[in-house]
């Protein structure tokens, strides 16, 4: 009780109104266990319901045990005792889904480590992300066993946090991709078809969501994992029902990829721009394209002073000792005279061409942003940035809202959440203005709802 009226007078110092802090203050304990639910009325607000239907005006929102109940108008009535919150002017749209993040991987959203793997740091990303309004998160591979741990603790009520989607460890190649720091329980790397099945076989009986592969040479640095054994990888998944994502970089292995079965294209092809023989391929084959346009891009951003680095948005989720790193003397210089920069520079444009041609084709697109794989790809913050570049790519806000809400459900076969709609989860992300008007909206949060629960200490505003 101590607890909860601590964070409750917390909430209020830093400027939060006491019904936020009493209905939600449980959500800052990462144990928790889950609350009596309590019945909430959102009235009158703006819908954008994740199926790209245009947005509805006026609309009242029943929630109940962590679902939507009821999607009425604005004369709903509210039963007794029910929670009634007023969003005139205010936006709704479903809780942002990532289908490419990582966790771990980090520590202080500062430091690569091999040791980052831990509760204590976990638990806090996840926090990180559901704060930012990322309701659920894939973390496709370079996840220890901890995380099932902590996915059933979710399941079950004792966790909070983003919901976890996982692809447990994940399978490379021996000296080569992922070039990341990890343990050596975070990722298989097999030399033979026979190990290849083995570590699929492995993965598959702790129901892993999906399983990733990296199929990439780094420009020529590294081995890259050979066809034989992602060919095996992929047949034995699909022998278990399990589906495969990739990592991929190149044209010529993404067509190799899908022609052989892969489900998922995990990131961009940016070595040259797709073909028409390519886009015919994804769409026959069913294959999802995941652009992580964030990836290039955080490669040399913040060496340009970005206006966004301005924001108490993006610095609450970079945190001091990342912020630190950004203006330390010479850190500019020494990135823009890296002669890596001008490559990501490159590979960033090809990839928002690329999305374009692939979109407009109808292939299936994801979202994902590969928050947490290094510093600079920033959890929670990410999200919100990659639908600003979807938009510059050439999509629409809506079109970009659609693709990480309710087509991100459908890539996950997550069709419990992604839409506002009777009897789906109560994941909803409320905003002070319209992202129809400027994507860039997305980051005014006035309120984050995660399975029903009212979430404190917002960007921008409670810290």
């Amino acid at each position: 009780m101590a607890l909860r009226w601590n964070l409750v007078l917390i909430t209020i110092l830093l400027g939060g109104s006491l019904a936020r802090a009493q209905n939600a203050a449980v959500q800052q304990v990462p144990g928790r266990q889950t609350p009596v639910q309590q019945v909430v009325v959102l009235r009158n607000a703006r819908v954008i319901d994740g199926t790209g239907a245009p947005p509805q005006e006026h609309v009242s929102l029943l929630l109940r045990n962590g679902r939507i109940e009821q999607v009425g108008g604005a004369e709903t009535a509210a039963p007794a005792g029910a929670q009634v919150r007023d969003l005139t002017g205010k936006t709704v749209i479903p809780g942002l889904i990532s289908a490419h993040s990582h966790l771990g991987l980090l520590v202080d959203d500062a430091e690569s480590s091999a040791t980052g793997y831990t509760r204590e740091n976990v638990t806090a990303q996840l926090m990180q992300y559901e704060r930012y309004g990322v309701t659920t998160i894939l973390s496709l591979g370079l996840n220890r066993d901890l995380v099932f741990v902590l996915r059933d603790e979710q399941q079950a009520g004792r966790l909070g946090g983003a919901s976890i989607f996982t692809a447990g460890r994940g399978i490379g190649v021996p000296d080569g991709a992922p070039p990341l720091l990890a343990a050596a329980d975070q990722i298989y790397r097999p030399t033979t078809e026979k190990d290849a099945r083995r570590d699929v076989n492995e993965m598959a009986a702790q129901r892993v969501d999906i399983i990733k592969i990296w199929v990439d040479k780094l420009h020529g640095k590294v081995p890259e994992m050979t066809p034989e054994i992602y060919k095996a990888v992929i047949d034995e998944a699909h022998k278990r029902h399990v589906r495969v994502a990739a990592h991929e970089y190149a044209l010529e292995d993404a067509k190799q990829l899908v022609a052989d079965g892969v489900d998922v294209l995990a990131h961009s092809v940016r070595d040259q721009v797709v073909d028409d023989a390519f886009v015919r391929s994804m769409k026959q084959h069913h294959v999802w394209y995941v652009p992580t346009f964030t990836v290039d891009e955080s490669a040399y951003i913040y060496a340009q002073n970005a206006a966004f680095m301005q924001t108490p948005f993006f610095q609450q989720a970079a945190g001091p000792k990342l912020m630190a790193k950004f203006s330390a003397p010479g850190y500019a210089e020494k990135i823009m005279q890296d002669p890596q920069t001008a490559q990501h520079q490159k590979d960033f444009e090809v990839g928002q061409q690329n999305l374009k041609k692939l979109f407009d084709a109808g292939v299936s697109v994801g979202f994902g942003t590969d928050s947490g794989a290094l510093p600079g790809r920033i959890p929670g913050f990410a999200e919100h940035h990659e639908l600003t570049l979807m938009v510059r790519a050439g999509l629409t806000p809506l079109q970009a809202i659609t693709v990480a809400t309710g087509e991100n459900a459908k890539l996950l076969h997550a069709g419990d959440r992604g839409t506002i709609a009777a009897g789906k989860r109560a994941d909803l992300l409320i905003l002070d203005a319209d992202p129809l008007v400027d994507i860039g909206n997305t980051q005014r949060i006035f309120a984050v709802y995660h399975d029903g629960h009212n979430i404190v200490g917002l960007p921008g505003r409670t810290k």
